[in-house]
């Protein structure tokens, strides 16, 4: 009996460790510094594959390219994995994928009829206006 109890307690220490590991692993995906031109957001990640696999390939730096007056793109040298859903609505600050390898930034509110894996967002996203802007991911 008191070998059971010895391993049962063992168990519990570990499993605990263990799930203290994972929470850590995931409160530091969770919330990250990204630099937009010479100003940093935070960028709050969803939990998914594709955040996953994209943090993987930090850092990540590039020039986004204007587009239709509401959004930056950026095409990323490799594929990510997808779950494309159409949200029928963006809001500034939303950081999608669209397709397996184009990163998109809105900086606009608007109704969509395209399909995207959610990536994350940036509350603090500032006015970019209709240039390209320069952006970096560290880890």
């Amino acid at each position: 009996m008191k070998k059971v109890i010895i391993i049962l307690v063992i168990v519990m220490i570990l499993g605990g460790c263990l799930a203290n590991k994972k929470e850590e692993t995931k409160e530091n995906r969770e919330t990250m510094k990204v630099k937009i031109n010479d100003t940093n957001v935070t960028i709050d990640w969803e939990d998914n594959e594709t955040v996953s696999e994209l943090l993987k390939h930090l850092p990540l730096s590039g020039e986004m390219q204007e587009l239709n007056g509401n959004e930056k793109y950026l095409y990323l040298d490799y594929s990510l994995p997808t779950a494309s859903f159409n949200p029928q609505e963006i809001k500034t600050g939303d950081v999608y994928l669209y397709g397996n390898n184009c990163l998109v930034i809105f900086y606009q509110d608007f109704a969509t009829s395209y399909s995207y894996t959610k990536i994350g967002h940036i509350s603090d996203l500032p006015n970019i206006g209709q240039e390209n802007i320069s952006l970096t991911i560290e880890k």
